[in-house]
């Protein structure tokens, strides 16, 4: 059954609004942060907002997680020579945060671990500080991994730091 608030939501959001949540310095910030984070670990993060998901996407009833999970196969997040690739997704539209990790992380980090990440993520930025639940999220990720993937001798930056804004 079509979700038409949600519809509604999705058709009419203005295609800037993301631009007022992630400016170019908290877009800087982010970045920043998953740099620093990745010394600190094995793994390797991304970090991607969506503004909305195209209306016959949202009619046909795809979910946020199904996005993520797509956003995290189109940026090659599994690509990496250890699985160890982990996506934060959000759909700015259904202000909802998905966090999918790599089958190498996915072992040993369940995903109710994410899901509390995420949903921390989701409260500040349901306060408006996009800034603080990012940095924050990436900050309990960077824990997470750290003790489940120190850095090896050899640890190779082996996807872009930079936040993605996924555009259609």
């Amino acid at each position: 059954m079509v979700n038409i608030k949600r519809w509604l939501i999705h058709a009419f959001m203005p295609p800037w609004r993301w631009k007022l949540a992630f400016p170019a310095p908290v877009l800087k910030d982010i970045e920043q942060a998953i740099k620093q984070s990745e010394h600190q670990h094995s793994g390797e993060l991304r970090f991607a907002v969506e503004n909305t998901l195209a209306p016959g996407w949202v009619w046909r009833g795809m979910s946020a997680r199904q996005r993520a999970a797509e956003i995290f196969s189109n940026l090659r997040v599994w690509d990496t020579e250890e699985n160890c690739g982990v996506l934060v997704y959000l759909l700015l539209a259904d202000r909802e945060v998905h966090i999918v990790a790599d089958r190498g992380i996915a072992t040993r980090v369940p995903q109710a671990e994410w899901n509390t990440v995420a949903q921390a993520m989701q409260k500040e930025f349901h306060l408006g500080d996009f800034r603080r639940g990012s940095l924050e999220g990436i900050e309990r990720i960077t824990a997470m991994l750290a003790s489940h993937f120190p850095p090896g001798a050899h640890n190779p930056n082996e996807l872009s730091n930079r936040p993605v804004i996924v555009k259609r």
